[in-house]
């Protein structure tokens, strides 16, 4: 009778392959996974959160509600296949050794990360295991092109999206995605995990995240009914219905791709395909490619400028004269700001765990730019209320709207919030969704209550600093202090 996983590798049994998940909780088209399947030895997938390795950039609790049931999710499709998933909780290193040595496992396979802390802790499982005679191989998987094979004539990492898009497009068309065909082999002996309830990712007293489960569907399955409803629908008029927040013309599936639940490969071809279907689609089909390229570019610059997160790309911007104020700070947050386009967005963000990009533009600029607050600030709130809360994209879009970051938005170009509200909700459908103290204001002051005479403001029962607030700035004014701020930099 065998008496250990030990001794079954002593008597023949063909030793296990660790499968390390991270940010690519699916099966298919997942390189290490395939390689370990293919392998014909047994596969053990385990999934380890570790607070500790991202220090301060541990999952926000947005992502904690997605990650919970995101592993449900994939363990949903391992049980299909007749595998059991291995959840373990605590410091990488410590827990991978112990499963090698509950198994006798020789090798751990995982998909590549690219945040900073993330490569660090791949440099410290290489170095755990290197005299264990434990192979442990790294595999790509959750972007399109690896920062390292995109470069300028010079050899050089891009700065700028166009010509580094530009050269990834001259490669051609990406591989075509793999489903996982193999039959995994389950390890024999019982391998000891951790109850994911336990784990206690959802939020409890309040549960802020009630309504989630009506608007959101985690896993690769999931996944998969965004990109078909999107190319059913939204990609019809995506070039400009992409800038209207009230339309349903964007696929929402950036949280489905944070956690690696749908390849990029897989986004991508398949919307190649409802192009080959309809050419009449391909003009909207290369625009959408362009915004999963920008996806990529986070990436590239991440990888490359790993301090990103932490400090402005362009040096004069370590030196702007950004100001405390935790009162501004408190209302941007909570969507009292008395700016309805701002305040829609924000208050999106708080019920929904999203916001539509433009949105993020406009919320972002008036931050950094109207309330000259710290773009860091922004990102840690992002971060924490974001379901698809990403490092690569989080910091670099916060820094193009700063007007700090890589091929950013010139600093100078403020967001007027009335006139972005007007221009890209012109029925007003958004902000009356989610400012619904607005809801009976007419389209002229919809953007601007503060403009409405008295007696409008009584007949549709808003009373300004009492149930909607008074703007906490001036948007002229605060374009010219944000100008100021921009000249005493200098040279820029």
């Amino acid at each position: 009778m065998i008496q250990s996983p030990l001794a079954a590798v002593a008597i023949g049994m063909k030793k296990p392959i660790i499968y390390w998940h991270r940010q690519d909780l699916r099966t298919d088209d997942l390189p290490g996974l395939q390689a370990a399947a293919a392998s014909g030895r047994p596969v053990i997938p385990c999934y380890i959160l570790d607070d500790g390795a991202p220090g301060h950039w541990a999952m926000g609790g947005a992502s904690r509600w997605w990650l919970h049931h995101s592993l449900v999710s994939l363990a949903d499709d391992y049980a299909s296949r007749g595998v059991v998933l291995v959840l373990r909780r605590g410091e990488t290193v410590s827990l991978l050794e112990q499963l090698v040595q509950d198994t006798g496992a020789d090798s751990i396979f995982f998909s590549r990360m690219y945040e900073p802390w993330a490569s660090d802790l791949e440099q410290k499982v290489n170095a755990a295991f290197a005299e264990q005679d434990v192979q442990v191989k790294r595999y790509g998987g959750s972007l399109v092109f690896e920062p390292e094979t995109i470069a300028n004539l010079s050899g050089k990492p891009y700065k700028v999206f166009t010509p580094f898009w530009r050269r990834c497009r001259a490669g051609g068309e990406p591989a075509v995605p793999k489903a996982l065909a193999q039959t995994i082999t389950q390890w024999s002996q019982p391998v000891p995990g951790e109850n994911l309830a336990d784990w206690q990712l959802c939020p409890r007293n309040p549960d802020w995240s009630a309504q989630w489960h009506h608007m959101w569907s985690p896993g690769t399955q999931g996944a998969r009914a965004k990109v078909a409803s999107f190319l059913r629908q939204g990609i019809t008029n995506y070039s400009e219905g992409r800038n209207q927040p009230a339309l349903q013309c964007t696929t929402r599936l950036s949280p489905h791709l944070a956690f690696g639940e749908i390849s990029p490969r897989e986004v991508w071809h398949r919307a190649r395909s409802a192009a080959a279907a309809d050419t009449g689609l391909e003009g909207q089909v290369d625009k959408f490619l362009s915004e999963l390229g920008w996806r990529e570019f986070s990436h590239h610059l991440l990888h490359h400028f790993p301090d990103i997160p932490e400090r402005a790309f362009k040096e004069q911007f370590r030196r702007f004269p950004w100001l405390v104020d935790k009162g501004n700070l408190l209302a941007w947050q909570r969507g009292q700001t008395g700016y309805p386009m701002v305040d829609a967005g924000m208050r999106e963000l708080w019920q929904t765990g999203f916001m539509h990009n433009r949105v993020r533009m406009i919320v972002a600029s008036f931050l950094t730019k109207h309330l000259l607050i710290h773009w860091r600030q922004g990102a840690n709130w992002f971060w924490d209320t974001l379901l698809d809360a990403n490092l690569a994209n989080n910091s670099s879009g916060w820094q193009w709207v700063a007007g700090s970051g890589a091929d950013a938005s010139p600093y100078f170009r403020i967001f007027n919030p009335i006139t972005q509200g007007e221009k890209f909700d012109v029925g007003g459908e958004y902000i009356r969704q989610w400012v619904p103290e607005l809801s009976r204001m007419p389209d002229r002051y919809l953007n601007c209550p503060w403009e409405a005479p008295q007696s409008v403001l009584e007949s549709v029962g808003v009373a300004l600093g009492d149930n909607y607030p008074f703007p906490i700035v001036d948007h002229k004014c605060a374009r010219a202090s944000a100008l100021a701020a921009l000249a005493s930099l200098g040279e820029n």
